[in-house]
């Protein structure tokens, strides 16, 4: 039957190339439906005989019948937990279920559910070699999308995050075949070590070359790097991120940055290849295939199957990023396969998660206008391109196209609490605007302090009588202002130039425009 079905995904593949392998993967789902998949990339790698032994997902189903729960968030107010299941068998996250759950206060997530049936979850990590823990868990609200339509959240790793388990079931070790995929945020990277997803070892250390086989993403250029500036898919072997044969460079492995991006490894004896593509549309290419690394200790491997995510093998965790779904199998799976799997990830239909335009609902875009007469009514809240500071500045339908996106804004739930409203960056996803030492910057989490309540707001009747007022979550005297240009919070009075009276009403009055980009 296994050989049956991988024959026939190749008749398939050969008949009618890319778009016969859409058919394969195809959801029989559309936009504003609940309908359950036909099958996920579960269904197809069993089909091609590499059956997932691990399959965590936030986002849908891995799997046509799973009707099982997705992760657990557990929230601020009384640590009360609370699972996210499905809105229909094979289909997509309740995530009203988690919006009515976490009303009013923040929520974590504390579980990722295994779909395969092997009970190879993922919960908070603990302490290793590299740094002490247990390690942060991710704000439930940070990574809002849509898939096929339906909202969902992804697990928004900021640096200190991470996740675990030592104690698996399946996963490959030693030299033992295996392949993976995840789906990641490309634009939610940096240079720490390290943001893997895959297996490690079982004792949070560092054990010795070829000890792991993980996918790694970011822009690190410690061990290997590819062409270009970064990011790169490359390979986590433990004492060494691969991007090839060598050690260092190796021309083949590109820099990518698809917002939703495919990144698949798969290792066996004396073979191993990193493969990506764009999540959303078209196929996948082919960064790496060969033999294993030219250095000691990877040839054999010494895998221990310990699964990890955000984090490095022995708990390295100064690494970003963001990741969506992903699975790990046993064996070594053909590109038919995977094009397959790729197919099927393209019809899911993921999405920035902006639904609507103009309003404070969270999921619209939106650009804040000035109401200071006579100065600043043309002017609009935005992000400098020099730096991260947030400023104000006169912008119309005829600015350039660069100065209208950096003043659209994606209304979020608050992340320190969802009655309040948190503002991303329609143009730099991920990265939201917060307040430092008073001033707005534009920011990703980067894991240390109260990042949540200084990025949360409570909207408020405008202050001077117009418009709507934004009170810091954290300090509640404090609104969000402009000065001289440039955005605070600011009070009606205080020490600080910024909280001088005159104006303070309506220079923390806002209207909530269309958006400019």
């Amino acid at each position: 039957m296994i050989k049956a079905s991988i024959r026939r995904v190749r008749r398939a593949l050969l008949a009618a190339g890319a778009t016969a392998v859409l058919a394969v993967g195809l959801l029989t789902a559309t936009a504003g439906t609940s309908q359950a998949a036909t099958q996920g990339p579960c269904d197809i790698y069993l089909a091609g005989g590499t059956p997932c032994v691990a399959a965590h997902s936030t986002t849908r189903a891995l799997y046509g019948a799973y009707n099982g729960p997705l992760y657990q968030v557990r929230r601020a107010s009384d640590n009360a937990t609370r699972d996210i299941g499905l809105l229909s068998a094979g289909g997509y996250a309740d995530a009203a279920a988690q919006d009515s759950f976490c009303a009013g206060t923040s929520c974590v997530i504390t579980v990722l559910y295994d779909q395969s049936g092997k009970g190879n979850h993922l919960t908070q990590a603990p302490g290793g070699g590299a740094a002490g823990g247990p390690d942060n868990l991710a704000n439930a609200f940070e990574a809002p999308v849509t898939v096929g339509g339906h909202k969902a959240y992804g697990v928004y790793v900021a640096p200190g995050t991470g996740y675990r388990n030592n104690n698996t079931n399946g996963i490959a070790t030693g030299d033992q075949p295996e392949g993976m995929y995840a789906i990641f945020d490309g634009t939610h990277f940096n240079g720490g070590c390290c943001f893997d997803y895959g297996n490690a070892e079982t004792n949070n250390l560092d054990t010795g070359n070829g000890h792991m086989e993980a996918l790694y993403f970011g822009n690190n250029k410690s061990w290997g790097w590819g062409s270009g500036n970064g990011p790169w898919v490359m390979a986590d072997l433990e004492n060494g991120l691969f991007s090839g044969v060598n050690r260092g460079f190796n021309a083949n492995d590109p820099s990518v940055n698809s917002r939703f991006l495919t990144a698949m490894l798969k290792g066996g004896p004396n073979q191993w290849a990193l493969r990506g593509g764009d999540a959303r549309s078209g196929g996948l290419s082919t960064f790496y295939n060969g033999v294993r690394p030219n250095a000691t200790g990877y040839n054999p491997m010494h895998k221990e199957g310990a699964i990890i995510l955000g984090i490095g093998g022995d708990n390295s965790k100064w690494a970003q990023g963001t990741f969506y779904e992903g699975v790990m199998t046993q064996g070594y799976p053909s590109d038919a396969t995977e094009n397959a799997v790729q197919a099927n990830i393209n019809a899911a239909g993921y999405n920035s998660g902006s639904t609507g335009t103009g309003t404070l609902t969270p999921g619209s875009r939106i650009s804040l206008q000035a109401t200071t007469a006579p100065c600043c009514t043309s002017h609009y809240l935005r992000h400098n391109d020099a730096d991260n500071k947030v400023v104000i500045s006169n912008t119309n339908s005829s600015s350039p196209t660069t100065d209208k996106a950096d003043a659209t804004w994606i209304v979020r739930a608050g992340l320190a609490n969802t009655s309040c409203l948190s503002f991303e960056s329609a143009n730099n996803p991920g990265r939201f605007l917060r307040h430092f030492n008073y001033e707005l910057y534009l920011d990703f989490d980067n894991g240390a302090g109260p990042f949540a309540q200084d990025a949360t707001f409570c909207p408020t009747r405008g202050n001077s009588g117009v418009g709507t007022s934004f009170q810091s979550v954290n300090f509640p005297t404090k609104y969000l202002r402009h000065y001289n240009y440039t955005a605070y919070i600011a009070s009606n009075g205080g020490s600080n130039s910024w909280d001088s009276g005159t104006s303070w009403a309506a220079d923390t009055s806002w209207l909530a425009a269309q958006p400019l980009g």
